[in-house]
């Protein structure tokens, strides 16, 4: 059995990079996030008058639109890893991998346009 800081068989290294990367990130966003949504917060929610002001900065939008990305990429790197661990057919590895990026690109893709039509109300 590998170690868990080690790639393992069929992951890749590139893949295995971009997950660690993509935990990093997602700790300091998250981080970030909960400040701003909770902390900072009167009674520690914001309301969906102050979520459409708070989203007409364009740092902010830029900054939840990458939590999306990196959180989808991430956990579903983390799924495909958890997938092999199983140790998959050739042919079920594939229909995975294209599984996951069409539900990965289609969550994307969503996350994205509801991000930009909330920052458009404002």
């Amino acid at each position: 059995m590998l170690p868990p800081s080690l790639p393992k068989r069929n992951e890749g290294a590139a893949r295995w990079l971009i997950k660690i990367v993509a935990g990093l990130f997602i700790v300091v966003l998250l981080g970030i996030h909960f400040v701003v949504n909770h902390l900072v917060a009167p009674g520690g929610l914001l309301t969906y008058a102050d979520i459409v002001k708070y989203y007409q900065n364009p740092i902010v939008v830029i900054m939840e639109i990458t939590f999306l990305i990196v959180v989808v990429i991430h956990s579903f790197l983390g799924l495909r890893s958890i997938i092999l661990d199983l140790n998959p057919s050739r042919n079920v590895l594939k229909v995975t991998n294209y599984f996951l990026l069409i539900l990965g690109a289609a969550l994307i893709t969503y996350g994205i346009w509801l991000a930009l039509t909330v920052a458009g109300r404002g």
